[in-house]
């Protein structure tokens, strides 16, 4: 019997982060909006009670991106600059230009946007075909800003952090070993009470009866106090969670973050079609656990190489799955828009709690 225990963790819409990522994929989303064709890559940078937003956008649009950025940082529920930052008076810096045309040169005409590698993966352990501890970390996640603008616990700040460890045999998930929750709060709560809430109205909610049991470890707040957050605790950035975004640690990544990228670069587009084709090799009953790789080189169309494993798990071999995908599925960048819809103003959806794991997108739909 093997025996082992994995971890993974997931943050709320207002880490500071998370924050970044969906300013940066708000801005994007109102690029598609107006014009379908909008070539985009914003960063955003989010420290004390400032916002600095950075990069490339070539798109007939017309924004104004201090609205959309205010209305983002109003709708998380930041409105104090002494605990966290404040939509109202926070001062936000615009540094956008247009895209490089030596780049445009090769998308233009279908080719990828960039060189890299992409991952995609998908095992059986849940429904969603996500891997159970973050799958588990995203739901906690997802809970506490619910209670939050539900003021089901009305005291907390939108900062917020879940970590899971589940505890394997046999490569399959038997119980949770350790949650881990840190939740920002406004400064007069007692530690006893944030915890009794949290538990109560959090953990008790989501997490399977079956899959805790009397050695379960249970920590809020392990520091005793969380009041300062968001910016002014901790700076933010568009990217830094891509592991949070992806598949908590259970497969590779290939380094290239999401928010704030239109579909033509294939840091996500490619992600993304990966993760759909990985899903349905699992739910098809090939693998019960799948991983894919493929590489693109700037500007070219058909990808350089494309890689599988099923860790011993297929039902047929990886060299035969690789010849299904080249045979089933096209893979040049701009066939992968057209297949899963990427013009559309889709990506504010994906941005929190994963972006895999949620039946709405269309990279999550099953086919036989």
């Amino acid at each position: 019997m093997k025996k082992y225990y994995f971890t993974s963790e997931s943050v709320t819409e207002g880490h500071p982060d998370k924050l970044a990522d969906l300013i940066s994929d708000t801005i994007l989303d109102e690029c598609l909006k107006q014009d379908r064709d909008s070539r985009v890559a914003v960063e955003t940078f989010a420290s004390g009670n400032t916002i600095t937003i950075a990069g490339q956008i070539t798109s007939k649009a017309k924004l104004n991106v201090e609205d959309l950025v205010r209305n983002t940082i109003k709708e998380i529920g930041y409105d104090n600059k002494n605990l966290d930052m404040d939509y109202r008076t926070c001062k936000i810096d615009v540094n956008i230009t247009k895209q490089s045309p030596d780049i445009a040169l090769g998308v233009d005409i279908g080719g990828a946007g960039d060189q890299g590698i992409m991952f995609g993966y998908a095992s059986n352990e849940t429904k969603s075909y996500m891997p159970y501890a973050i799958d588990m970390a995203h739901k906690l996640s997802k809970r506490l800003t619910e209670v939050r603008k539900k003021k089901i616990i009305p005291y907390l700040r939108p900062d917020g952090k879940t970590q899971v460890t589940v505890e394997y045999e046999d490569d399959k998930p038997k119980r949770i070993e350790t949650i881990l929750i840190s939740a920002q709060h406004n400064s007069d709560v007692e530690q006893e009470d944030l915890k009794k809430d949290i538990i109560k109205n959090v953990i008790n909610e989501v997490v399977p009866n079956d899959m805790m049991d009397e050695n379960t470890k249970i920590y809020i707040n392990p520091t005793g106090r969380f009041v300062i957050g968001g910016p002014l605790g901790d700076t933010g950035l568009t990217g830094r969670k891509i592991i949070v975004d992806t598949y908590g640690g259970y497969a590779r990544h290939g380094g290239g973050a999401f928010s704030g990228k239109d579909a033509s670069k294939v840091d996500r587009s490619a992600a993304y079609m990966l993760r759909h084709i990985a899903k349905n090799i699992v739910a098809n009953g090939y693998a019960d656990k799948c991983e894919i790789q493929v590489s693109y080189a700037i500007g070219m169309e058909e990808p350089l190489s494309i890689y599988v494993d099923t860790f011993g798990t297929g039902k047929k071999t990886n060299e035969e799955l690789v010849e299904i995908i080249k045979n089933k599925f096209d893979l040049r960048p701009k066939a992968i828009i057209d297949y899963l819809g990427l013009k559309e103003p889709i990506f504010t959806k994906t941005t929190n709690y994963g972006h895999f794991g949620k039946d709405e997108l269309p990279w999550e739909k099953l086919s036989r």
